[in-house]
């Protein structure tokens, strides 16, 4: 189940709305937490996932609380409880891979199995992870309560696609937020953008994508390989951004403040300041729980540059086990440290030309993630070329200006909505009846779309 369907929005929803509103304060962190193991039951392919998704919460409430009282052995039971937690991790997303490569290297005969992904499992384990962590360093006390623990793990909003939500951010939170209709009215309207983003924008940008796909990267011509790597770049914003929305406003509802996660990245004028806005729990997560541990910038430059190497290996492998992620990570890592030392500044200073770099930049590195297959990436990369030699004898005509016609109302959606104006026009007319009535005409667009079968499942979900 998903956020962009007819089930989530008109029975799932009201559903678990109407018994989170009824029940008494006490046992609203109940209703959250049998509610989201409901609700991630309706998405996972085995059973079995399930009782693991438990029993890893269980455990890890468990460990913490040996971790606080324990005199001697703090350091033991943390190794035990990440161990444990990121075990299920590798084995889940990266047995496979890992078991390809050995036996393509070593010769070696390891099985190589065709694992099933547990849903948002990269998702809950960092959670998991980062509360035993902060247990440790004394940030945050061991949670004496299951179903506390229990609903901040499986809050459904935040389980299988984010944000990564620490312990110390909601903490106080799980038994002290406040409701009222102006939340639940922040909240829908909230929701309600960020469903917008997700079905109006992202799906509909996306078709160009699968229909290049579907063609073949052969096929295309120049013009139209660079608007199939801008409309996947469009697609995979405003997915991603629309979720996160979508779990801040249903957050809200239920009087959690769940942490940003965009910030218009696609403003920025260097890679790194788009990686600050980007995914923005998943790079604190690792600022504060890889780069600052391993040393961050304290120990000079050359240890630095070790440290963001580690970060960017551990990021491109986080989002998938494949050599792709691992090239993407490795590009990122190197366009970073070239604005670290030498182009940073002057892309700073003249934004105009920062802004036509991203502009460029952006496309390629997703063109990298978005593709598996080496020679398939290669075959794009080539196609982008306008000056190199293709054999164009299967190549439609004017095949850019066909797509164009299509999908151009969506790029330029995509392109507005990149921007800062929607959000400052939003805040400006939020409380009147316009805003409520272009609010509403987004919710029944989206939910039209829908019904129509446009409702794809978030991107972000495979990782």
């Amino acid at each position: 189940m998903v956020f962009s369907s007819l089930e989530f929005i008109f029975i799932f929803l009201p559903v678990f709305m109407t018994a989170y509103a009824l029940v008494p304060a006490q046992y609203k962190n109940l209703i959250i937490f049998s509610g989201s193991v409901v609700f991630y039951s309706l998405g996972v392919k085995k059973p079995i996932y399930i009782f693991l998704f438990l029993l890893t919460v269980l455990l890890d409430f468990i460990v913490a609380q040996f971790i606080e009282s324990s005199r001697h052995f703090k350091k033991l039971w943390l190794t035990f409880g990440i161990a444990f937690n990121f075990w299920w991790l590798i084995f889940f997303k990266y047995w496979a891979f890992g078991a390809e490569n050995m036996n393509t290297v070593f010769k070696t005969s390891l099985t190589v199995k065709d694992i099933i992904l547990p849903i948002g499992i990269s998702f809950y384990t960092f959670q998991n992870v980062s509360y035993l962590i902060d247990v440790y360093r004394r940030k945050a006390r061991a949670e004496k309560n299951f179903i506390n623990y229990g609903a901040y793990i499986s809050m459904f909003p935040q389980l299988i696609a984010g944000p990564i939500v620490t312990y110390e951010t909601v903490a106080y939170q799980l038994r002290n937020r406040t409701h009222s209709i102006k939340k639940v009215e922040d909240g829908l309207k909230t929701f309600t953008i960020g469903l917008g983003y997700k079905v109006l924008i992202a799906n509909q940008i996306g078709g160009l994508w699968s229909d290049i796909t579907m063609i073949g990267y052969n096929n295309i011509s120049t013009r139209l390989a660079w608007m199939g790597i801008i409309a996947y770049s469009f697609q995979l914003c405003f997915d991603f951004w629309g979720y996160s929305l979508m779990a801040i406003g249903l957050g809200r509802i239920m009087g959690f403040e769940l942490p940003k996660n965009f910030d218009h990245p696609y403003i920025s004028v260097t890679m790194t300041e788009f990686w600050r806005r980007w995914h923005m729990t998943l790079g604190s997560w690792f600022r504060d729980y890889i780069y600052i541990p391993l040393g961050g910038n304290r120990k000079g430059p050359k240890r630095m540059v070790f440290n963001t190497f580690v970060v960017w290996l551990f990021t491109g492998l986080w989002h998938g086990a494949s050599w792709n992620f691992v090239l993407w990570g490795m590009v990122l890592f190197g366009i970073i440290m070239t604005e670290k030392f030498w182009t940073g500044k002057f892309l700073n200073k003249y934004k105009i030309i920062g802004h036509a770099y991203m502009m460029l930049i952006i496309p390629l590195t997703w063109l990298i993630f978005a593709v598996t297959d080496f020679e398939q990436l290669g075959i794009y990369f080539r196609r982008l070329i306008p000056f190199v030699k293709h054999d164009d004898s299967s190549v439609m005509s004017g095949d850019y200006s066909k797509y164009w016609g299509t999908y151009k109302n969506f790029f330029i959606a995509g392109v507005i909505f990149s921007t800062r104006i929607p959000a400052f026009i939003y805040k400006k007319m939020k409380g009147t009846l316009v805003c409520s009535l272009a609010l509403l005409a987004v919710f029944w667009g989206a939910v039209y779309c829908m019904y129509k079968g446009m409702n794809d499942p978030f991107m972000y979900f495979r990782f």
